[in-house]
């Protein structure tokens, strides 16, 4: 015996979907820079250093005086000569005057007069230790620096940016369909 049967199928409804992705570039560009360093300014002051030498003493001592130095000590000692043969005829003078005192005064005075003293005798040429005399005033540097900072110029730059939006599509890729049949 047959039995009439139904058939049924069905298709279910298929959706599709087309994606563009979105594209995004960013870009930084360097920034614009300018330095520039100006040079210091130096300047410099400088002293001259001096050096003295006093060797008066030493050409004295080696007696090679200059001619004011020997004409002032020839007059000294002619002051004092002369004033030491005052007193020493002065002196032989009042031996003289008493002459009744006793002793022989001529023959002492011959005697005395006669004789000269012993002269020392030295080397003329070497001058006394220190007699050169130096004195030094050293130099000075005065140095003045005035810094200058440096000059610096930035120009930045906006980043680049560009964006494209990705995009979705939708579509029915399958129909729905329902078919019934009697068999």
């Amino acid at each position: 015996m047959q039995i009439p049967q139904i058939r049924i199928q069905s298709q279910p409804a298929l959706i599709g979907l087309k994606t563009t992705k979105g594209v995004q570039q960013i870009s930084q560009p360097k920034a614009e820079q300018s330095i520039q360093q100006p040079k210091a300014d130096l300047n410099t002051k400088t002293t001259k250093g001096t050096l003295t030498i006093d060797q008066t003493q030493a050409w004295n001592d080696m007696d090679l005086k200059s001619v004011f130095v020997q004409t002032e000590e020839a007059a000294q000692l002619g002051r004092e000569d002369l004033l030491a043969g005052i007193a020493r005829r002065a002196q032989e003078g009042d031996q003289l005057m008493r002459i009744e005192n006793g002793g022989n005064p001529i023959a002492e005075h011959a005697r005395v007069n006669s004789g000269g003293e012993m002269k020392e005798w030295n080397i003329g040429w070497i001058p006394s230790a220190g007699s050169v005399k130096l004195d030094y005033q050293p130099a000075r540097v005065d140095i003045e620096v005035q810094v200058n900072k440096p000059i610096i110029e930035t120009t930045p730059k906006k980043p680049e940016h560009t964006y494209q939006p990705g995009d979705v599509e939708v579509f029915l890729r399958q129909r729905n369909s329902l078919s019934i049949d009697f068999v």
